[in-house]
């Protein structure tokens, strides 16, 4: 979580093994686009940093952050992925419909990630508004999509 105290980009390289040979797989949610496309970003970098090929990371589109469960089941079912990575951006509206997806995706990724016994990260911005998206997409809070993948990296490592 992002506080005054800690940067989502900030992250321990301890426990950090080689990813050269991993296959990272990347759902990306189309829904706050302008969100999840700097999430993405964030991921990549965070992954060639530390050591990824890049055609070792695949990219997968959904339509919106309700379709990051089906979309990581997907990928995780393949023998050729080792981590998947989902990136979505709720914003609270005026309607409990908020709560209702925010629910519904961390139990599905969580599902995806029992069932196919790997990594499935949840990168899921689930915000009160637009600016606190932006403040943890790349903003004053740092990347999100750098967490995600620094977490699927020290995952793979565990």
């Amino acid at each position: 979580m992002a506080t005054s105290n800690k940067n989502l980009s900030s992250y321990s390289n301890k426990n950090i093994g080689v990813i050269s040979d991993k296959r990272f797989a990347i759902a990306v949610s189309e829904w706050n686009a302008e969100i999840t496309e700097s999430l993405y970003t964030g991921a990549v970098q965070t992954l060639i940093e530390q050591g990824a090929v890049k055609e070792n990371i695949i990219r997968k589109t959904v339509p919106g952050s309700y379709e990051l469960s089906l979309g990581a089941q997907w990928m995780a079912k393949r023998e050729d992925i080792d981590a998947v990575i989902c990136l979505g951006c709720v914003i609270q509206g005026e309607t409990p419909h908020f709560d209702y997806i925010c629910q519904a995706v961390a139990q599905g990724i969580t599902s995806v990630a029992l069932k196919y016994d790997k990594p499935v990260i949840f990168g899921v911005l689930t915000t009160l508004n637009h600016q606190q998206a932006l403040d943890r997409a790349g903003g004053r809070h740092g990347n999100k999509g750098d967490e995600a993948a620094a977490t699927a990296i020290k995952m793979l490592g565990f």
